[in-house]
């Protein structure tokens, strides 16, 4: 009876710690709770964070976050007014803002997370839709960096009346209307965008136009290198003739002095001694025009027979 009695009270005493420890809920300051009862809600949302309490068993907490909330959508293709093909990448922040309505109608986060992305896709169209592409890409008309190798456009570009900046605003007021409108008990509080490209053909023609752009700017600089080059050649030909020429005029120049010079060098010793160097001349000329095998005849009137009678003459016998 006694084993009965203490089997039966710690039966109570789980029994009292589990419906004590179902009764009570904690709730953070990250968080926020709805009590439902058999799935359905009562009462008032709970916001303050600390230890509450419910029925046990027959109630449940459901938690939400009350912190700013993450949404990054997938890429969507959508075409501008100036029927520009574009693919447009965005994310967002929200937070839920009326928990008991957002249990209601999204029911949890995932939920929640297909709705905004309807909500900003169907925003983001209708703005992109109204406006050219320079002003989902430009926020003010500064001036353009152009490489200083780039010819200048012959076509100025368009003033940004707009600009990135405005569109995002526009797509964030549009978004949080449609939210408000359909009460889904959330709040958008912030839209960017994250990345603007063109679709993939128009991303391949936008790249074979900078192909044949860089192509015929490289076809400009081959050809006035080709001219520097000819005007170089030229120049150096000039050049060399021009140096050629002066170093001919001065060679001829030399050549002139030194004839001069031999030829009163030559003078000078004729005046000397007239006869010799007649002789030593006339020597020079049978020196290169007698070879080792030439028959010589003579007259007896010619100079060189009178030089060898005369040298003859003067030798004893």
């Amino acid at each position: 009876m006694k084993a009965l009695f203490q089997f039966s009270a710690l039966v109570l005493v789980l029994f009292a710690l589990i419906v004590g420890r179902n009764a009570c809920f904690v709730v953070t300051e990250s968080d926020q709770a709805i009590i439902t009862q058999f799935g359905r809600p009562v009462g008032e949302p709970v916001i303050a964070p600390g230890l509450h309490l419910k029925m046990p068993l027959l109630q449940t907490a459901n938690y939400f976050d009350k912190r700013f909330l993450e949404w990054d959508g997938d890429p969507n293709q959508i075409t501008t007014k100036d029927k520009r093909f574009i693919w447009v990448d965005a994310f967002a922040r929200w937070r839920i803002s009326e928990p008991l309505l957002f249990f209601q109608r999204l029911h949890d986060e995932r939920g929640a997370q297909s709705r905004i992305a309807d909500l900003l896709d169907g925003a983001t169209r209708s703005t992109i839709a109204k406006h050219e592409l320079i002003e989902v890409v430009r926020s003010s008309n500064r001036a353009f960096a152009v490489s200083s190798d780039m010819p200048e456009s012959e076509e100025p570009p368009k003033n940004v009346e707009f600009g990135r900046t405005k569109l995002e605003a526009e797509v964030l007021a549009n978004a949080k209307d449609r939210a408000r409108a359909t009460g889904l008990g959330i709040e958008i509080l912030d839209f960017r965008f994250k990345r603007i490209d063109y679709e993939e053909r128009v991303r391949q023609e936008v790249y074979s136009r900078m192909t044949s752009e860089r192509k015929r700017i490289a076809e400009e600089y081959r050809s006035e290198g080709a001219g520097e080059a000819a005007r170089i050649s030229g120049d150096k030909e000039r050049e060399l003739k021009t140096i050629a020429s002066e170093a001919y005029r001065k060679s001829q120049e030399i050549h002139g002095k030194a004839d001069a010079e031999a030829a009163d060098i030559f003078a000078k010793a004729y005046n000397k001694d007239p006869e010799f160097y007649s002789f030593l001349k006339t020597l020079e000329v049978y020196k290169t025009s007698i070879g080792p095998d030439t028959t010589l005849i003579l007259g007896t009137d010619g100079e060189f027979l009178q030089y060898i009678q005369r040298d003859q003459k003067k030798t004893p016998q």
